[in-house]
């Protein structure tokens, strides 16, 4: 937002100032309408994003839209909140997807991550990644995967060696 354009109230600048801080530090931002959703709910999801390293902040469409430079004007529609954080994104989707499940509330509208701009529909598709700590086991098993065949490879030759070799000492055996 650029406060010294216009002639804005000082408290407006403050809000501006710390939105825009909000947004600066945040790996991710994802805004939803919170419409119909009473205050255990948010309290609920606040609670479930916390845990994820996220935070849930109810904001002005007027102020966030002044602090994006008009970036999500279509998406700046209703009651908007905004889920922000710099933890892993995946696992904020799936809490946000799993709490929408069971309450039908808040409706995903977009947001943005890592700088580039995604859909209500990306989010969902994120929820549907694994999580990293999954990611990061199938990726060791696949590295593993050339090691753990050559052994098993060459442990099955050096066994055939035995079995020949035990082979050949039972027919001299049998013959003696």
């Amino acid at each position: 937002m650029k406060p010294d354009n216009k002639d804005i109230r000082p408290e407006k600048k403050s809000i501006a100032v710390e939105l825009d801080e909000r947004i600066s530090g945040a790996l991710y931002m994802i805004l939803t309408d919170y419409t119909g959703m009473d205050m255990p709910q948010t309290t609920e999801l606040k609670k479930n994003l916390r845990d994820s390293e996220a935070s849930f902040s109810v904001v002005n469409n007027r102020m966030l839209n002044r602090t994006l430079d008009g970036k999500f004007a279509d998406l700046l529609k209703g009651q908007t909140a905004m889920i922000y954080g710099s933890g892993d994104v995946v696992e904020v989707a799936k809490v946000i997807n799993k709490f929408t499940a069971e309450n039908e509330k808040p409706a995903i509208k977009g947001g943005f991550l890592e700088g580039k701009v995604i859909s209500g529909q990306d989010v969902i598709e994120l929820a549907k990644l694994p999580s990293k700590d999954v990611l990061r086991a199938q990726l060791l098993a696949t590295l593993q995967a050339p090691c753990s065949q050559l052994v098993g490879v060459m442990d099955q030759k050096v066994a055939s060696l035995v079995y020949v070799l035990d082979a050949v000492r039972s027919k001299k055996e049998q013959e003696a």
